[in-house]
């Protein structure tokens, strides 16, 4: 099965999120309350569930975390987190900033993803949203 732009857009963003908030190495129970929330509110058009593919999002980032690869992580992903840049940069300041405190990490990450992956399309002016 082939799955639509959207929905690969809804995996990338999900494990972006998971990366963003793993990235510090803390984990705190708000940051978990934001991504559950995040994707209860995505329209899911997958043959796997929600909460298989955030078991395989977790693991994929803990591993990617571990080896030092955080940013090649994210470039892995630009082309699907292209579709809604904005959402993606609203998700990545939310949930790197609902814990109260933005490590240096998190912060070189949010640099990474609006100076680099999306610059392009966050500057580029768009008249239809993107529904995710």
């Amino acid at each position: 099965m082939q799955l639509s732009p959207n929905q690969r857009f809804n995996e990338a963003l999900i494990k972006t999120a998971v990366l963003l908030y793993q990235v510090d190495g803390l984990v705190s129970l708000t940051e978990q309350d934001y991504l559950e929330e995040l994707i209860d509110d995505l329209k899911w058009q997958s043959p796997i569930c929600k909460d298989a593919f955030l078991t395989q999002a977790i693991h994929e980032a803990r591993v990617a975390n571990d080896a030092g690869d955080a940013l090649e992580f994210l470039k892995s992903q630009a082309d699907e987190l292209n579709f809604d840049a904005a959402k993606v940069v609203e998700v990545a300041m939310g949930i790197t900033g609902v814990d109260g405190e933005r490590s240096e990490h998190e912060t070189e990450l949010l640099h990474y993803l609006t100076h680099k992956l999306l610059a392009r399309e966050l500057t580029m002016p768009h008249t239809i949203a993107h529904a995710s």
